[in-house]
């Protein structure tokens, strides 16, 4: 098992100018971690490819594995059109995954404002023949391909594991994100045990979760019934971490654990606690 970090946890400090690409790569390996997750917020690798070889290098320097690369696609409520221009520019970064040396890559599969089932039903084909083509595509290179129980559309586990079992692929499986199932109201502890044998990569963040008719301030937004849910320090929210963990472990899952830290915390700060409590816990389970 390795333990590593989401660039996405430091996405705080690379706005804000604190650090740079290879400033936050740096940090994560001051931090304690294992490997690195690389998702371009910020930036983008297609429009600056000479930001492949810095994260490399750097990453190589500090001694980190790069463990997988996460990007933003949606192939929902598109025209013919744009459905193969979203396919075609998903097939690059699949490219770019490889130029990175890395060989798991997560691509969001939809997002929309109608989260219905029913809605999900009439996009699910082309959902399906997104996938495929794609982990088709990745095939060449080695790398599984992933989405990720994200984005309130497809965030449910059993929507994930739908397309997933209809692609049919070894290369195509599941990013599972501990935290995400509170968004649609799914408990964690449940949703993690029926995920697990698809999962190709482990994201675990946590959330305090308040009742719909709490009174909230900054930083709260809502899941897919109403409850109040804000980011927190990996094992200071609600989720049952330890319960979840142990699903984790006993399931023979031995590859890749990312920490995802959005709480309102300073985001070093906030990260170095999560992965101490990460590290910490697993050798209690």
């Amino acid at each position: 098992m390795k333990f590593g970090i989401s660039t996405y946890c430091l996405h705080q400090a690379f706005i804000s100018g604190q650090l740079t690409v290879e400033g936050v790569i740096t940090t994560i390996a001051e931090l304690g971690a294992e490997h690195v997750e690389i998702v371009p917020l910020g930036y983008n690798l297609l429009e600056q490819p000479q930001l492949i070889e810095v994260i490399k290098n750097k990453a190589q320097e500090s001694g980190l594995l790069l463990s997988n690369y996460a990007i933003a696609a949606n192939f929902s409520d598109l025209d013919a059109t744009a459905f193969r221009q979203e396919v075609e520019r998903v097939k690059h970064h699949v490219d770019i995954c490889a130029q990175l040396g890395i060989n798991k890559m997560r691509h969001d599969i939809a997002f929309s404002k109608d989260t219905s089932y029913e809605h999900f039903m009439s996009e699910f084909n082309g959902f399906v023949e997104a996938a495929s083509e794609i982990s088709e595509y990745a095939a060449q290179y080695d790398i599984t391909t992933s989405i990720e129980n994200h984005g309130y559309y497809v965030q449910h586990s059993d929507r994930v594991r739908k397309i997933i079992e209809a692609v049919n692929r070894d290369n195509f499986k599941m990013t599972l994100d501990i935290g995400n199932f509170l968004c649609v109201d799914e408990n964690p502890v449940t949703a993690v045990a029926s995920s697990l044998p698809i999962a190709s990569m482990v994201h675990v963040k946590d959330f305090y979760v308040r009742p719909a008719d709490h009174i909230v301030s900054e930083g709260w937004f809502q899941s897919a019934s109403g409850k109040w849910l804000r980011g927190s320090i990996l094992g200071q929210g609600d989720i049952d971490m330890l319960k979840v963990l142990k699903l984790v472990k006993e399931s023979g899952y031995d590859e890749y654990i990312s920490l995802e830290f959005e709480g309102m915390e300073e985001c070093v700060k906030g990260t170095r606690l999560g992965l101490q409590f990460l590290k910490q816990a697993w050798e209690l389970i």
